[in-house]
């Protein structure tokens, strides 16, 4: 039979057991616990095993995550230009290793008093932009509330990282008129180009036409060049021929050979009939009428 001293021992390993079970405490990494006595605060436990008084009389308060933690709100305000929108604000924030009872005993809710902070921030700045102004500046307008959201949280033991503006949402017939404005510009873009090239086809065959013209007119000045350059040959070599003709008569037989010289040149042009002197008085006459006009001129 077991007798009492052994039922005695037995009980004391157990107590002892029990005690240490009790005592022995573990905390994760990243993470603290806070320790209290009889209700009141006594200490931080960082990562680890440690120890504690048993049977309640050193309580477990509050396991706290030292990790970073992100709030995601959403916030509704009015621009400048009375435009209703819809923000959509992350925030990453972090208990202060330094100051960990003040963010367990001070604050009850801190996300809540996050988000309280970040919507009086916003609606205290974006009514002083334009929707556009809004879109523009929201990397600025993050910066400034975190600013101020990290100052308020700092007294109550916590680090606002970062604050980001993941999404502007403007009312729904505000954003599709944006969008009308933005094809109606986008359309006007279009016809101007469009009339920009038709504008430098118009200028470029004008200009092709101008060149086509400076040249025909230089081929025409060559040709009657070369004309009179020919007709002064001809007269040169007829006065060195000693035939005994005039001056004016070389003149006429070379202007009358010139004119026969352009109607025969006519009749390539698709005329058909062209109507010569049939006498040799004919062609007199049409002498006669070709040193008038010189002496006109």
């Amino acid at each position: 039979m077991i007798s009492i001293l052994s039922i005695v021992f037995i009980l004391v390993v157990l107590l002892a057991v029990v005690i240490v079970l009790s005592s022995l405490y573990v905390v994760r990494q990243q993470s603290v616990v806070i320790i209290e006595r009889f209700g009141k605060y006594q200490k931080l436990s960082m990562s680890g095993i440690h120890l504690r008084l048993p049977f309640g009389i050193d309580h477990i308060a509050a396991r706290i995550q030292l990790r970073l933690l992100q709030s995601e709100i959403v916030v509704e305000t009015k621009t400048q230009d009375n435009v209703f929108v819809t923000m959509n604000v992350a925030t990453q924030y972090r208990v202060n290793e330094n100051n960990v009872t003040d963010a367990y005993y001070k604050l009850m809710r801190p996300e809540a008093q996050i988000k309280s902070y970040i919507e009086d921030a916003l609606r205290s700045s974006v009514p002083k932009l334009t929707l556009d102004e809004l879109f523009e500046k929201k990397d600025e307008i993050a910066l400034e509330v975190q600013k101020q959201v990290a100052e308020e949280m700092s007294t109550y033991g916590y680090i606002i990282v970062k604050t980001l503006i993941t999404k502007v949402e403007p009312d729904a017939e505000v954003k599709q008129s944006m969008n009308e404005i933005n094809a109606a510009q986008r359309k006007r873009a279009a016809a101007q180009e469009l009339a920009e090239a038709d504008k430098i086809k118009i200028v470029t065959a004008a200009e092709a036409e101008a060149e086509k013209d400076r040249l025909h007119g230089v081929g025409i000045a060559q040709q009657r060049k070369a004309i009179v350059d020919g007709l002064a040959d001809s007269i040169k070599e007829l006065k060195e021929s000693d035939i005994g003709l005039t001056e004016e008569q070389i003149m006429s037989i070379l202007l009358t050979n010139q004119y026969l010289d352009t109607l025969n040149n006519f009749s390539h042009t698709g005329n058909s009939t062209i109507f010569l002197p049939a006498s040799p008085e004919g062609m007199e006459d049409i002498r006669a009428q070709i040193l008038s006009a010189l002496k006109a001129k």
